[in-house]
């Protein structure tokens, strides 16, 4: 079985790229009303484009950018504690699957309005934070950008006292497809629930932006997403539907929970990922609500003040970046991220020369294969290096903020030994392909195995304090 493979829905006429669309139901929050000069930026880029084309190298106007890192945004799947925290204590295996259907579905509502993209996070950027649970406990959040081109962003959650651990890549690659763009969500996410010793294997639906030529801008989910668990059996297929040439709905959901060993459907999934969604018993015909995006209110993450971050993490780096995109100064937002994308040019360039390779510092490959420790997770790419093996939420809690400041009050460490540069001593992960030389940044990694022999000293460009990072022989 081949886990975060997409299929196709069969049962649509149309895919969701095709390009000629009904807006009689849009709603305000999901559209963008682009002025005359915005347009004319848009239809410069897009006039230099052919249907089919990767857009990850194309740098695009800020008007269109959410003032946050796509590895801030991966936390909108963990900003409803309500959903997420009772599953692992549910005893009925059927009953706990339908949970983590409910806690997958959660989230999708959460966005800003409109039509907006994320910004790229730089190789080597990271995102921490962390959640005050009503019951007095914590969840703990930790991302790396793993690889620029392709851009991979990995991510590590975990709630020690609730049992729930999950590893993730998120895997974008964005395409031209003439009055669309799309965002294609590969990757995948492994959630654990420890207490179980269960797997789910999640995928993501795709993004697309309508109406980037005329019309209103238009943001849409579309395609199937999986919650596989292989220890329970079980499968959830479910299908973002898009709106088509002349019936249909906005935002429309629909799809099965199944036996995956009998084929046999065991649940019907239907509604609206913006609205109520619903899951019906296909045995006693009992219909349950599952989610009320509608009513629903996120809980944020909360993170370290900027003063004690990192320059390379994301809020700190972006910062006059996304306070430029907020007072829809776009001439300062441009400025400011051409700044920050020239540096890590710059970086990687020296790299280059000096054959350098760079290595992720909180991340290591998945050891997937038969045999491996990792197997059947090769698709993450990335896991977070610690073993977090403790024997009490206490002693796990302990092991994750040894990883990288989380909480206020923790400071990063000066020190971090770079990867030896032997290239066939560097573990790559094997799926996607290519190096990892391309835009980074300067910051040393983490490696458990490097061998400290000199210190490379770097004065912070906002402090002007010099740190001190251990170099390896080459």
């Amino acid at each position: 079985m081949v886990l975060g493979h997409r299929r196709h829905s069969l049962s649509s006429n149309r895919s969701s790229t095709d390009e000629t669309r009904d807006n009689s139901q849009v709603t305000g929050d999901d559209e963008t009303v682009v002025d005359s000069e915005q347009s004319n930026v848009l239809s410069h880029i897009i006039s230099q484009l052919r249907p089919g084309a990767d857009l990850s190298r194309i740098t695009l106007p800020t008007f269109i950018l959410e003032p946050r890192s796509m590895l801030e945004r991966i936390t909108n799947f963990m900003a409803h504690p309500e959903t997420l925290l009772p599953m692992p204590a549910i005893e009925d295996p059927h009953e706990r699957f339908v949970s983590v259907v409910k806690f997958y579905l959660s989230g999708w509502h959460i966005k800003p309005p409109g039509v907006k993209k994320p910004l790229n996070p730089i190789l080597g950027e990271t995102y921490t934070c962390y959640w005050d649970y009503p019951d007095k406990t914590r969840g703990y959040y930790i991302s790396e950008q793993t690889s620029h081109h392709p851009p991979k962003s990995s991510y590590f959650y975990m709630a020690p006292e609730h049992h729930i651990r999950i590893d993730g890549t998120l895997k974008p690659r964005s395409k031209f497809l003439g009055n669309s763009a799309a965002s294609l969500m590969e990757g995948l996410a492994v959630m654990r629930f420890l207490n179980h010793n269960e797997r789910y294997f999640i995928t993501q639906p795709n993004m697309y932006a309508r109406g980037i030529l005329f019309g209103k801008m238009k943001y849409e989910l579309g395609d199937h997403s999986f919650v596989r668990c292989p220890e329970l059996g079980l499968e959830a297929d479910i299908e973002f539907k898009t709106k088509g040439w002349v019936g249909g709905t906005y935002n429309a959901i629909g799809g099965y929970i199944r036996d995956m060993k009998t084929g046999k459907n065991l649940y019907e999934l239907s509604g609206l990922w913006t609205g109520e969604m619903h899951a019906k018993n296909l045995s006693t015909g009992k219909k349950q609500l599952l989610f009320d995006a509608s009513h629903a209110r996120e809980t944020p993450p909360l993170t370290r003040p900027l003063s004690e971050q990192d320059e390379r993490e994301s809020q700190r780096l972006w910062q006059k970046v996304t306070a430029a995109i907020k007072q829809r100064d776009q001439v300062v937002a441009t400025d400011e991220k051409s700044r920050i994308e020239d540096r890590q040019r710059e970086e990687a360039a020296k790299r280059s020369d000096e054959g350098v390779d760079w290595h992720p510092r909180l991340f290591r490959a998945v050891k997937g294969g038969p045999g491996g420790p990792e197997e059947g997770e090769e698709d993450l790419d990335w896991i977070i290096h610690t073993r977090i093996d403790g024997a009490t939420p206490a002693e796990q809690t302990k092991q994750i903020l040894a990883i990288a400041p989380i909480i206020p009050g923790q400071h990063a460490q000066q020190k971090f030994p770079i990867p030896e540069r032997k290239h066939e001593d560097l573990q790559q992960p094997a799926a996607g392909g290519g190096d990892l030389i391309d835009f980074g940044q300067n910051q040393t990694a983490q490696h458990p195995e490097g061998k400290a022999s000199r210190f490379v000293s770097r004065k912070d460009s906002d402090t002007q304090d010099i740190d001190e990072f251990v170099d390896a022989e080459s």
